[in-house]
């Protein structure tokens, strides 16, 4: 081996790369196959979990249930002001047929003798005037007290959904912003085990359910408890028999609204669940739509997307059904409650022990009464949701973060000195990949790695970024550990031009300013033209300002590539990583770009992973890695004139000679 200025000492084992997309959990291709079935959810922690968030608006809050308790005490007094207006109304009719000036004793001894004892009864138990009518002033002015109350108790009541509304959203306003901000400090291997649309459905779908959940419930259930409390104090006050009966209701509902309630737990979480499933299987179709008609496999994708479309069927159809069920059984035990009201009050009427204003008014209570418990019972369903969405996003934000930060820095300005010591590194525990390995890349030396799929040449730059952390041993940049410097200042010393090209929606300009946001436009110029973007900007509509998708569809694979470099051309970092970064561009144009990075790698470190010998040529070491170890390093020359592993596979290249296990 000639002189060189890297040195390796090391054994990778098994050592299969990792797919582009990561490792999953479950299976989320064409012909993948669905995971296990998520457990019933934590009702009761998640529950508290979730209106913890609220804390921060514990002010609004509280001004919220002072204006629900003012506006349910108004709502509560009512009934009984307007069974006081039937009493006035029902004895005026009553005392305008009785003979004027005749005492009412007088007039209940000639009944009962006339064996209208009943009659006696009721009249007994009523303010009535013999030969007096309706008082219609008093009538109006409790009409008046009536109307005035439920235009108070209306107004309190929007005041208080008012700021409930404010405070729920600046809730999951902080919420969002917690998963984002969590989403930043996940390591990679996180994302690896999750679908992207299953993890955008946890993010959006799920949040949007919290927010409506706690809308609809938080809403109607202080209001609902409130009236419960009032309804029944005035219960008891109007008829502590009639209000027994009444109660008898609530234990039956409750029981109902738990056995419901427990089998819906489930069914929501499932919902949820196939939910993500649905959006993970469409996102992932769209993204590999191109991929997915050229291998003719249309019919499997519309198959899985049936199939999870029936799963998600079934678990709505038996969550919403339940949910609706819960209405219609509160509903009909209220509906017994108040044919018992009804008769026993009708009874007591007619005995005298009540009049028929506070018989009107119980009616009402009861009504009022059954009708919280029914709401209460049904928004049990819906909240039953939101918890099953709340604990999903709680998944995320429970997950396991990347190692805490570290306050070292970096020498400035950094030279680019890279070495590996002992590392030791595995996707998985039971798999180990990377065992041992040492190397040391002198400042501004470029090092090529090269060798088939699977032998671990994409690790080694995953490794340096700190994408995943290694499970022993330590890798310094400049003399200094990378894993004390903290990532983002790390990063910013590495520039990294991937074979998978990755462009937002915006315009070119946007796309290559990406890799330093406060460059000039001169500067943008520069780097265009250094990499040969400005060549095809030229011929585009609205040149460096053309738009282009998240998918830059508008524009070649090639063309995407050459701004990409062209943003890690104009990062200008300390170490420079091209990860098979001219695989998708012309002969011609490879050409061209070889003299780009030449200038490009000028007095920086290099890492160049590539398949393509032809662009690695000039490098000053080149690893050739092959089943799980590297077997030579050297450059171009020296590998070429020791006809070993690098000589097999660039003969392989270029002269075409048939492929044997052993040169493959």
């Amino acid at each position: 081996m000639s002189d060189t200025t890297a040195q390796t000492t090391h054994r990778v084992v098994d050592a299969p790369e990792r797919p582009k997309d990561g490792p999953r959990q479950r299976g989320h291709g064409p012909m993948g196959n669905q995971g296990p079935a998520e457990k019933a959810i934590n009702f009761g922690p998640s529950l508290r979990r979730l209106l913890g968030n609220l804390r921060p608006e514990r002010t609004r809050i509280i001004i919220v249930a002072i204006l629900t308790a003012a506006a349910v005490v108004a709502n509560v007094l009512n009934p009984k002001i307007l069974g006081e207006m039937t009493n006035l109304l029902f004895a005026g009719l009553l005392g305008k047929n009785l003979p004027a000036g005749v005492p009412l004793a007088t007039i209940l001894e000639q009944l009962r003798a006339q064996g209208q004892g009943t009659f006696a009864d009721m009249l007994a138990g009523m303010n009535v005037t013999p030969g007096a009518g309706v008082d219609w002033d008093a009538v109006a002015r409790i009409g008046l007290l009536a109307l005035g109350l439920a235009l108070v108790a209306g107004l309190l009541s929007w005041g208080a959904g008012w700021m409930l509304n404010d405070a729920v959203q600046n809730s999951v306003y902080r919420l969002r912003q917690e998963v984002e901000a969590k989403l930043g400090r996940l390591p990679l291997a996180f994302f690896d085990r999750q679908p992207r649309g299953e993890l955008l459905s946890r993010v959006t779908n799920d949040i949007d359910n919290i927010a409506q959940s706690l809308q609809q419930t938080l809403s109607q259930l202080l209001s609902n408890l409130l009236t419960l409390v009032g309804v029944l104090f005035m219960m008891f006050w109007v008829s502590p028999v009639l209000a027994v009966i009444a109660i008898i209701a609530v234990p039956i509902s409750l029981a109902a609204a738990v056995l419901i309630g427990r089998k819906s737990q489930g069914r929501f979480a499932a919902m949820w669940k196939s939910t993500g499933d649905v959006n993970a299987q469409v996102e992932e179709a769209y993204t590999g739509h191109t991929l997915v008609k050229v291998f003719g496999r249309s019919k499997e994708v519309e198959a899985r997307f049936a199939r999870d479309n029936d799963l998600m069927y079934s678990a709505s159809f038996g969550a919403q059904f339940l949910s609706g069920l819960m209405m219609p059984v509160m509903m009909f035990i209220g509906n017994l409650s108040y044919v018992a009201v009804a008769v026993v009050g009708g009874l007591r009427v007619a005995s005298g022990q009540m009049t028929l204003g506070d018989v009107q008014a119980f009616i009402q209570y009861s009504r009022m009464f059954t009708q919280p418990i029914t709401q209460v019972a049904s928004m049990s369903n819906l909240l039953q949701s939101g918890v099953a969405s709340a604990e999903r996003v709680f998944q995320v934000l429970d997950a396991e973060e990347q190692i805490a930060e570290q306050d070292n820095h970096l020498p400035v300005p950094t030279r680019g000195k890279v070495e590996f010591s002992h590392v030791e590194f595995s996707y998985t525990p039971d798999k180990p990949l990377i065992e041992d390995l040492d190397l040391t890349v002198e400042p501004g030396s470029t090092v090529a790695i090269v060798g088939p799929t699977g032998a671990g040449k994409t690790t080694l730059v995953n490794l340096l970024m700190r994408f995943y952390e290694l499970n022993g041993g330590h890798i310094s940049l400049d003399g200094v550990d990378i894993a004390t410097v903290p990532r983002a200042e790390l990063r910013s010393k590495v520039g990294m031009v991937l074979q998978d090209t990755w462009l937002f929606e915006g315009t070119i300009r946007d796309n290559i300013a990406y890799g330093r946001p406060d460059a000039t436009d001169e500067e943008i110029r520069a780097a265009a033209t250094a990499t040969y973007v400005d060549r095809f900007v030229h011929s585009l509509p609205e040149g460096y300002d053309t738009l282009i998708d998240d998918e830059g569809s508008n524009i070649s694979v090639g063309e995407r590539q050459l701004i990409t470099i062209a943003r890690a051309f104009l990062a200008d970092p300390a170490i420079l990583i091209l990860d098979e970064a001219t695989s998708s561009v012309d002969t011609r144009t490879e050409l061209l770009l070889q003299r780009a990075m030449n200038a490009l790698r000028e007095n920086r470190t290099s890492f160049v992973i590539a398949h393509r010998l032809s662009t690695i040529r000039d490098a000053d070491t080149i690893l050739v890695m092959r089943e799980g170890s590297i077997v030579e390093q050297g450059n171009h020359e020296a590998l070429m004139a020791a006809e070993g592993a690098y000589y097999d596979l660039y003969q392989s290249q270029f002269s075409g000679p048939e492929v044997t296990d052993d040169a493959a």
